[in-house]
C-alpha cells in the first residue's frame, strides 16, 4: 500500500509538473508575439481562433478520455484492449469526419468567422483540433499503463518544438530575409505573421501523432458497438459539463468579434484583452501548482481522520496562497507590464478583475469535491450552465458599450456566482465546515493592503516598488504569525530549532 501511494505521488508530480511547465513555456511566447506580430489585431486573430480550438477539442473528445478510464478499469471487462481499441476507432472516426466536413465547407466557415482572406488559418486549426482530439486517447492510454515519463517527455518535446519553430519563423526568418533574402525566399512569406503560429502548431501536432505510433500498434483492433453505447451514455454528461466549463473560459474570445460591425477594431481590441489576460494567467498556473504540491500532503496528513477536515484545511491554505499571488502580481505590475508591448498597455486594467475571477474559479474547483465525492456530478453541469448564461448575457449586452472590460467582468461575475451557489448547495448536500472566519479575515487584509498599495500616487517607480514590497511583506508576516509558524515548516523549522 505504501509503495502504491509512493508511486501515485511520483506519477502525480510528473504529470502535474509537466503540465504546469508546459503551460508556462507556452505562456513565455506572449512577449514575443506582442512585439513581432503586426499590431494587436493579429494577436486578436490568434486569441479568437484558439478560443474556438479549446471549445472544439472538448466537443471532439466528447468525454471519451474519462469514459476510457472508467470502463477499462471495470472488473467485468475481460479484454481491456478492446476498450482502448473501441475508443480509438470512435474518436478517430469522428475526428476524420470532422476534418472532411470542415475542409469541404471551409470557405463558408471562414467567411462566417471573418477570415475570408485567410481560409487556410481555419483549415490549419481544423487539422490541429482533429489531431489533438485523436492523440488524447493514446495519451490517456499512457496514463493507464503507468508510463508518466513517456507521457511528459512527448508533451514537453512538442512544446519545445513549438517554441523553436515560433522563434525561427517569427524572429530568425525575418532577419535572414532582410539580410540574405535569397536563402529563404523559396518558402518564407514576409507578411504572413500570425499564420506562422498556426503552422508551428500544426507541425507539432503531426509530430505528436508520429511519436505515439507505438501506442497505436501491437494489438488487434476490434470494435464493440454495445460497449461504445455504454461509454457514450456515461460520457455525455461529461461532454456537457466540459463544454459548459470551457465555454465559460472562452466565450469572451469567441463572441467578442461578432459584437462589432468594425471587425478590424474588434480584433485589435480582442488582441489587447487577450495579451493582458495572459498576465492574469499567472494566477491559474500558481494555483495549479498549489494543488499538485500541497493537497496530497494535506490529504495524507489526515487520512486516519474525517477527510472533511482535510478539505477545509486545504481550502484555507489555497485562499491564502491565491491572495498572496494576487497581491504579488498587482504590486509588481509596473514590472510585469513589460511582458507585453506598449500597444497593449490599455488592457492592463483587466488584470485585477480577471485574477480575482480566476481566484473564485479556483475556490469553486476546490468546492466541487462535494458533488464528485457524493456522486452528484449533475450539479456541476447545473452550475456550469448557469455560469454560461451569465457570461454570455454580460458579454452580449455590455461588450458593445464597454468593450473588453465587459469580458473581464463577465469572467468575474460568472466565477463568483458559481463559487457562491456551489458552496450553498454543497453545505446542504455534503456539509464541510470551512473556516469562513479565516477566509474573511484574509480577504479583508488583502483588500486593505491592495488599496493602501495602489491608491497613493508615487512618481518614483523604485520607491513605489519598495513601498509595495514592504506591504507584501506585511501580508506574509501576517500569514506566518496567524497560520504558518516557521517552526512547523520542513527544513526551516529544523534550522530554527
Amino acid at each position: 500500500m505504501a509503495g502504491g501511494m509512493k508511486r501515485l505521488a511520483k506519477d502525480t508530480a510528473v504529470y502535474g509538473l509537466s503540465s504546469i511547465l508546459g503551460r508556462m513555456l507556452n505562456w513565455l511566447l506572449v512577449p514575443m508575439y506582442s512585439r513581432v506580430l503586426a499590431g494587436t489585431g493579429e494577436f486578436g486573430v490568434m486569441t479568437n481562433l484558439y478560443g474556438w480550438t479549446a471549445l472544439l477539442l472538448v466537443l471532439l473528445t466528447y468525454g471519451m478520455e474519462t469514459g476510457f478510464f472508467r470502463f477499462i478499469n471495470k472488473k467485468e471487462i475481460k479484454n481491456p484492449m478492446q476498450v482502448y481499441s473501441t475508443t480509438l476507432i470512435s474518436v478517430g472516426f469522428t475526428s476524420v469526419l470532422f476534418t472532411i466536413a470542415g475542409l469541404i465547407f471551409l470557405l463558408p466557415i471562414s467567411n462566417s468567422l471573418g477570415y475570408a482572406e485567410h481560409p487556410e488559418y481555419v483549415a490549419m486549426l481544423i487539422l490541429i483540433v482533429s489531431l489533438d482530439a485523436f492523440t488524447a486517447i493514446p495519451f490517456a492510454y499512457l496514463r493507464y499503463a503507468n508510463r508518466p515519463i513517456k507521457f511528459a517527455s512527448i508533451r514537453l518535446l512538442i512544446i519545445f518544438l513549438n517554441i523553436a519553430l515560433n522563434i525561427f519563423l517569427l524572429v530568425v526568418c525575418p532577419w535572414i530575409y532582410t539580410n540574405h533574402p535569397s536563402l529563404i525566399s523559396w518558402f518564407y512569406i514576409p507578411d504572413y505573421g500570425v499564420g506562422y503560429v498556426f503552422i508551428a502548431n500544426l507541425i507539432g501536432s503531426v509530430l505528436c501523432l508520429l511519436l505515439l505510433v507505438k501506442e497505436l500498434r501491437g494489438f488487434t483492433y476490434s470494435f464493440d458497438a454495445s460497449l461504445l453505447k455504454k461509454m457514450l451514455r456515461y460520457s455525455l454528461p461529461i461532454l456537457i459539463l466540459g463544454l459548459a466549463g470551457v465555454f465559460n473560459q472562452t466565450a469572451d474570445k469567441i463572441l467578442f468579434p461578432f459584437l462589432f460591425e468594425d471587425k478590424v477594431y474588434a480584433t485589435e481590441q480582442l488582441g489587447i484583452y487577450g495579451a493582458c489576460f495572459k498576465i492574469a494567467v499567472i494566477m491559474v498556473m500558481f494555483t495549479q501548482a498549489f494543488r499538485f504540491a500541497y493537497e496530497p500532503f494535506i490529504f495524507a496528513k489526515n487520512k486516519s481522520e474525517d477527510n472533511r477536515k482535510s478539505y477545509a484545511e486545504a481550502m484555507k491554505y489555497f485562499i491564502i496562497f491565491s491572495l498572496l499571488i494576487f497581491l504579488g502580481v498587482m504590486f509588481y505590475l509596473d514590472i510585469l507590464k513589460y511582458f507585453v508591448a506598449p500597444d497593449y498597455y490599455p488592457g492592463l486594467k483587466v488584470v485585477p478583475i480577471v485574477m480575482l475571477g480566476e481566484l473564485f474559479f479556483g475556490i469553486y474547483f476546490n468546492l466541487s469535491l462535494w458533488y464528485k465525492l457524493s456522486d452528484q456530478t449533475q450539479w456541476g453541469a447545473y452550475f456550469s450552465t448557469l455560469g454560461c448564461v451569465v457570461t454570455v448575457c454580460i458579454i452580449v449586452f455590455f461588450a458593445p458599450l464597454y468593450g473588453f472590460m465587459a469580458c473581464a467582468w463577465a469572467s468575474f461575475a460568472c466565477n463568483l456566482l458559481m463559487m457562491v451557489i456551489s458552496y450553498l448547495v454543497g453545505q446542504k448536500k455534503f456539509p464541510i465546515k470551512y473556516d469562513l472566519r479565516s477566509a474573511f479575515i484574509y480577504f479583508v487584509a488583502a483588500g486593505i493592503l491592495y488599496a493602501v498599495g495602489m491608491l497613493p500616487v508615487i512618481s518614483s517607480e523604485a520607491i513605489r516598488l519598495l513601498y509595495r514590497t514592504l506591504l507584501l511583506g506585511v501580508f506574509i508576516a501576517f500569514v506566518i504569525k496567524r497560520d504558518l509558524p516557521l517552526r512547523e515548516l520542513p527544513y526551516i523549522g529544523r534550522f530554527l530549532k
